[in-house]
């Protein structure tokens, strides 16, 4: 074979260069040169192969591999190498077998440098496929960690400055948006189970609390995209601010998740949104401030029992909340009305003209809902535990239920 391999290597160029438009370059002296050379050195190696099955093709594979990062490098496919390939191993197969013929080689050989051939082949696309695959990962990598930065830089506190937003997000291929919401997500995800988000949602779920940014979150279906993103784990959505805004978002977010898990907030297995939950939120963001008012403003009903500071708080409230309305109150709680008539005597004589004061009242809806939403919630102290009574009377309002 060896003394016709320029006239082999000239019938590959030429063919590879016919069939396959990427390689057919004819300004370009320097890249005609290098599939010359790429060519040369594949014919070499597969005679060396031939006249060694023990040769190693190290130097070529290495090659090849490179050819496979320099393709992923350039953003192309290995569609037109893999083409040349096997236009190239054609052309090898054809001079063969005429060679073959020409001098009555047995069939047996031939079999064998036809199987040397295609194992051959399969090697170097091994090789590039590897180099492309090593490229195409080291390229998602940098470009995770770019993103993860620019997640960073959004979340700083204060906030950066818009061109270096922006310049951060053009390396990270990320279309700066007009306004964003946070997701603070419930748990971290291994990275067998991490789920998989739109590539406009910057996402780290390495974080202590996993986060991501969506984009545009109030535009056409983005709020089922992100349901769809984030169904079947916990996740907090953030309200919608300007981009120069995010940090205020997951802040949000993240008081609203440590609501929900704290039981204040109720997930029922879905999405939260944060604005559904404002009122809730401003209740407990100053939570001394709230325990100082409630320990001012329920004063009067700290000598009773617990079960009676349950219902007459409980009662007060519904009251509160259905414009002093005596029959709605007893709609709301389920109890008679006459044993609703009662506790609001109860109320007045505990809390006398108190009850009169609208700053008063409103003070009294804010302590007593705060109250309302840690009931049943094991360990939390928010609402101080009122002084126990002493030489209280027995409450005679189950007599009334019971009525």
């Amino acid at each position: 074979m060896r003394p016709h391999l320029d006239e082999v290597a000239d019938d590959m160029m030429q063919e590879i260069q016919t069939r396959v438009r990427e390689y057919d370059r004819p300004g370009d002296g320097s890249y005609s040169s290098t599939l010359r050379q790429a060519v040369e050195r594949v014919l070499h190696y597969f005679v060396d192969r031939v006249g060694d099955p023990d040769h190693e093709p190290g130097p070529v594979t290495d090659f090849f591999r490179a050819i496979g990062r320099g393709e992923a490098g350039e953003g192309r496919s290995l569609d037109a190498m893999q083409t040349a390939m096997r236009v190239g191993g054609m052309i090898a197969w054809r001079r063969i077998a005429a060679g073959a013929a020409h001098l009555e080689v047995e069939a047996r050989v031939l079999g064998a440098v036809g199987e040397a051939l295609i194992a051959f082949q399969d090697e170097l696309a091994t090789a590039a496929a590897e180099g492309f695959a090593q490229a195409k990962a080291a390229v998602a990598g940098e470009m995770q960690r770019r993103r993860k930065r620019l997640l960073d830089l959004l979340f700083a506190d204060p906030p950066a400055a818009p061109e270096a937003i922006a310049d951060l997000a053009a390396a990270a291929q990320w279309p700066v948006p007009r306004t964003v919401a946070a997701v603070a997500l419930g748990q971290p995800h291994d990275g067998a189970h991490r789920p998989a988000f739109p590539p406009d949602i910057l996402a780290d779920p390495t974080r202590r609390t996993p986060s991501l940014i969506v984009p545009d979150p109030d535009g056409p279906g983005r709020a089922r995209l992100i349901d769809r993103a984030l169904g079947g784990s916990l996740a907090v959505v953030g309200p919608t601010v300007p981009l120069g805004e995010a940090a205020r978002s997951i802040q949000w977010a993240r008081k609203t998740l440590h609501l929900v898990r704290r039981g204040v907030i109720a997930a029922d297995g879905g999405v939260v949104r944060s604005v559904e939950h404002m009122s809730t939120l401003i209740l407990f963001q100053d939570e001394d401030l709230i325990t100082s008012l409630a320990a001012l403003r329920l004063e009067p009903l700290s000598h009773l029992r617990v079960s009676q500071q349950d219902r007459l708080a409980e009662t007060l409230l519904a009251w509160l909340q259905s414009g002093r309305n005596a029959n709605e109150v007893a709609m709301r709680l389920h109890v008679h009305p006459q044993t609703v008539r009662y506790r609001l005597r109860q109320l007045e004589e505990l809390f006398g003209d108190q009850l009169l004061e609208p700053d008063v009242r409103f003070d009294l809806e804010i302590v007593l809902r705060a109250r309302a939403l840690l009931a049943g919630q094991p360990g939390e102290h928010l609402i101080p535990a009122v002084k126990p009574a002493v030489g209280d009377t027995a409450d005679v309002v189950d007599l009334h239920q019971r009525n």
